[in-house]
């Protein structure tokens, strides 16, 4: 991305944003609420038109594409709050992450990877997904994701609402799933759990990036520190 301008009417909510994310690459943005952080990751999913600046994939420019194309140019994003049907069955919610042709045609060996990669899953194929707890209906959140055969993966605040340890189980999964050799943009508020996993990070505060580098670089920068009233360094 470069240069990226999100608003919404007159109000800007991503303002002059660069950002890289490399092949097999586990890149992750951290900030405080209202930093920007869900506008930002719903524009590189193409739920958000930019008003101005550059989103490319392998060169591609991906600002003419319509909002439903990005999944088959090979984005994936799993959204704040894990928005499954939750009357539907888990199996139901994950094989509407593979509705486009390529992926269908994959779907039953993508599906035992998903099962493969939460065990949990694999018990309540045919349960409501509604019925499953928290952390288990994340886990469907990006199983789905993951069905669509993506070449990135877009995670959008995933540890939010789950006990600490769910969280830590999510994590080690967001980084199986990166292992495997998939590019993961990761947007999160728990800033040390963030950062424990990432090859590199992005502070975002008030819609800008105020500080990038290395996980240990931007722990360790003073406007984390700001962003986060010293809540994140315990200073």
């Amino acid at each position: 991305m470069r240069g990226l301008e999100v608003g919404y009417g007159a109000a800007p909510a991503v303002s002059g944003v660069s950002l890289d994310l490399a092949a097999g690459e586990l890149v992750c943005v951290v900030g405080p609420n209202g930093a920007g952080k869900s506008t930002l990751i719903n524009a590189i999913a193409g739920l958000h038109r930019a008003s101005a600046g550059r989103i490319a994939l392998d060169g591609r420019d991906l600002a003419s594409l319509p909002s439903h194309r990005f999944c088959s140019a090979g984005i994936a994003l799993v959204p704040e709050g894990r928005r499954l049907f939750t009357r539907m069955s888990v199996r139901e919610n994950l094989e509407m992450g593979s509705y486009a042709a390529a992926a269908r045609q994959l779907r039953a060996r993508t599906l035992e990877r998903v099962c493969t990669l939460f065990p949990a899953v694999r018990d309540k194929l045919e349960a409501p997904a509604g019925a499953l707890s928290g952390g288990q209906q994340q886990m469907v959140a990006i199983g789905r994701a993951l069905m669509a055969q993506p070449r990135m993966l877009l995670l959008d605040e995933p540890s939010l609402g789950l006990s600490p340890l769910m969280v830590q189980a999510m994590f080690n999964a967001i980084e199986d799933v990166n292992a495997g050799g998939m590019s993961v943009l990761l947007v999160e508020q728990n800033v040390a759990s963030a950062l424990a996993i990432a090859d590199r990070a992005y502070l975002l505060e008030e819609g800008r990036i105020v500080a990038e580098g290395t996980p240990d670089a931007v722990f360790g920068d003073p406007a984390l520190r700001r962003a986060y009233l010293g809540a994140a360094t315990g200073s």
